[in-house]
């Protein structure tokens, strides 16, 4: 039996699951918490477990492959962490850039401008400055990590692009090995000259980050016995070798959420439905569309940065167990978007937090910081003011309660400024009352420490004037509504636009009335979810039925929903795609065929097909096969673009062609020992 191991590192849980890998079936599964400062803790764990779990006997010497989801690069980015870049830019207006403000979409503050470039159709509209280039490269010797590379229309001429890696291999090699290159025609076909560049320094970015991920799980494997090969799951679902992603790290963005809808679709077997995956931080909600999950077509958003990576059209809410509880300005119960450990772990981590929850609930004054503990994460790597620089020495005994800061603190009221910055900074984690915390006092999820989970609702309730219980029901409840309204928003905004709820009051009256959260009207309307719904994650039985019911669909929650992630991990394929481009040439009757590497002119289209479908799929399966692909097979979709002529009259105006060859195969497998 060959067994398929798959991992995925989410922000709370790091999970593992062993799979056969011919019939599908869950052999064994296992969690451990995601270890922030050092991944490979919570890995680790996670594969001990997940080998004493298994029922069959599954040793590491059987697993023939190993697959990643993680949240590393899309996390990075947001973060603003990686590591120092020089982009070049070929052919670009300095000038133009300025005037409208994409200096910031650019990534790095070290750009360099160089003359050179094509135009449109791909012809040299100036040569390019090897002189300027060299100069730059050379100054920047042991001073960047990676280089990024674009030209202005480099997807439809790369000789240039190709130029300046060519030279940055060569003038860094001296140095030991190369310094990365990344070019823009590499990761997108597509127009649009500012995005592509903001991808292209974007992955040179990620580089180091993935390459250090990837050591650091290669050794928590060979630990553990396993030898298999290790491949990462990209932000479209599919897999590569990890090797392949560390050439192209940005690739991997929303490897998460592709990961769980991939996985949904593994487990409940059906191939047109949304799925809804709840997390500790956020919930994602995706749509698969004959067994496939639908893209983004204007590329992936992560944080402030617009990509042009494809990737699975996710809509996210800030919204998971793990969302802080609180009251908001206007006296509502307030569910995220921060996120909190829950006090129910946080009291089985550190059980010396309950004697500080007695002691909030005994206190007569009511104190809006009651329940809120804050602890040290990791050490600053820079210079930070001195009230927070005492803050964390006070945290280096283990987690405080915030109320109790503010008591010890000379001016008490700032305190909570002082923990939102270092939060910010990622030097410290907060914790509260969550909907983990919610079901543990309704006897819903019982994981951790459920006498922690009751002492913060009864603090909340306080505040509410509500008893424990009622809040809780409520903080369930206003999870799954919150739920449903994202449900629906994502569907309106695919159709005709995303709704403002909060500014449209009619729209939010018809919603409430479907939601069943209006008891005295008039008027009765409901909604209708023409799909139905795979919910995946834990504890996803509290909130999800609700949802189904205010929306009228079938709920479908598979066995082993809650490592959905790991397991689309691996049953994912290698998918590559080459897209060739067509386009007539204004002079003559010929036509120019853009190929990623090169162009070429032939005297008519069909010469220009028939060219392209020589020598792409060759191309494409070595591809395939060096990013890991086994029985790959290779498809092409043609589709020509014609413009009618004026009245009718006339033969339609040829536009172009668009060739897209996509080589799907297996993931290649190491032969049991």
């Amino acid at each position: 039996m060959t067994v398929a191991l798959g991992i995925d590192t989410g922000g709370t849980y790091t999970d593992a699951v062993l799979v056969d890998h011919v019939s599908g079936q869950v052999l064994a599964k296992a969690k451990a918490l995601t270890s922030y400062h050092d991944l490979s803790i919570g890995i680790g764990q996670a594969l001990t477990r997940v080998f004493e779990c298994a029922t069959a006997s599954v040793s590491p010497v059987d697993v023939g492959l190993v697959a990643l989801s993680t949240t590393l690069a899309t996390n990075a980015i947001v973060e603003g962490r990686g590591c120092s870049v020089c982009l070049l830019l070929i052919g670009y207006d300095s000038t133009l850039i300025r005037q409208y403000g994409f200096e910031h979409d650019l990534v790095t503050q070290d750009v360099v401008y160089l003359s050179g470039g094509h135009d449109g159709v791909g012809n040299q509209v100036e040569p390019l400055d090897e002189a300027a280039a060299r100069k730059a490269i050379l100054a920047r010797l042991g001073r960047v990590d990676a280089f990024a590379v674009s030209g202005y229309f480099g997807v439809r001429n790369p000789a240039h692009e190709l130029r300046i890696r060519a030279m940055i291999e060569e003038l860094t090699a001296p140095e030991g090995q190369s310094v990365p290159v990344t070019c823009g025609h590499e990761l997108t076909t597509h127009l649009n000259a500012v995005r592509r560049a903001t991808t292209a320094a974007l992955n040179a970015r990620l580089i180091p980050l993935l390459r250090e991920l990837i050591a650091t799980v290669r050794f928590t494997l060979k630990k553990h016995g396993i030898l298999a090969p290790l491949m990462i799951v990209k932000g479209d679902g599919s897999l590569v070798k990890a090797d392949w992603a560390v050439q192209r790290p940005v690739e991997t963005i929303l490897s998460g959420p592709a990961a769980s809808v991939v996985g949904a679709r593994h487990l409940a077997g059906r191939r047109d439905v949304w799925t809804v995956d709840v997390g500790g931080t956020t919930t994602d909600i995706a749509a698969l569309n004959d067994g496939r999950p639908r893209l983004n077509p204007e590329g992936a958003q992560v944080g402030e940065w617009q990509t042009m990576v494809q990737a699975v059209d996710v809509y996210t809410v800030g919204l998971g167990g793990d969302s802080q509880v609180c009251m908001d300005q206007r006296g509502w119960i307030a569910i995220g978007p921060n996120r909190v450990m829950p006090l129910c772990l946080l009291a089985s981590l550190h059980p010396e937090t309950l004697a500080e929850l007695r002691r909030e609930l005994n206190e007569r004054k009511l104190n809006a910081l009651a329940s809120q503990f804050v602890m040290q994460v990791r050490q600053p790597t820079s210079a930070i003011l001195e009230d927070e620089a005492e803050l964390l020495r006070q945290l280096g005994n283990g987690p405080q309660s915030v109320s109790s800061l503010a008591d010890k603190a000379r001016y008490g009221s700032w305190v909570a400024n002082q923990v939102a910055r270092l939060e910010s900074q990622r030097l410290v984690l907060r914790a509260g009352f969550t909907p983990t915390d919610a079901l543990h006092v309704l006897g819903r999820f019982e994981h951790w420490n459920a006498e922690a989970s009751r002492l913060g609702a009864m603090l909340l309730a306080k505040q509410f004037d509500l008893s424990p219980q009622v809040l809780c029901e409520r903080v369930v409840s206003g999870v799954s509504d919150r739920v449903t309204t994202a449900l629906v928003s994502k569907v309106l905004n695919d159709e005709v636009g995303l709704p403002d709820w909060e500014h449209e009051p009619s729209s939010s009256a018809l919603l409430a009335r479907a939601m069943g959260n209006v008891n005295q009207s008039d008027l009765g309307c409901a909604f209708k979810l023409n799909k139905p719904i795979v919910a995946i994650g834990a504890p996803v039985e509290a909130y999800l039925p609700r949802v189904a019911e205010q929306l009228h669909t079938e709920l479908i929650i598979p066995d082993h929903a809650d490592v959905a992630n790991a397991v689309g991990a691996v049953a994912g394929g290698v998918v590559q795609q080459i897209e060739a481009t067509l386009r007539p040439l204004s002079d003559d009757h010929h036509v120019r065929l853009h190929l990623p590497d090169a162009v070429f002119d032939f005297p008519s289209v069909e010469d220009g097909v028939a060219y392209a479908q020589r020598v792409v799929p060759v191309q494409l399966e070595t591809l395939a096969r060096n990013a890991g692909a086994d029985q790959v097979q290779v498809q092409m979709i043609r589709v020509d673009q014609n413009a009618p002529t004026q009245g009718g009259w006339g033969e339609p105006i040829y536009l172009g062609t668009e060739l897209t060859f996509t080589a799907v195969g297996r993931p290649s497998l190491a032969q049991p020992a």
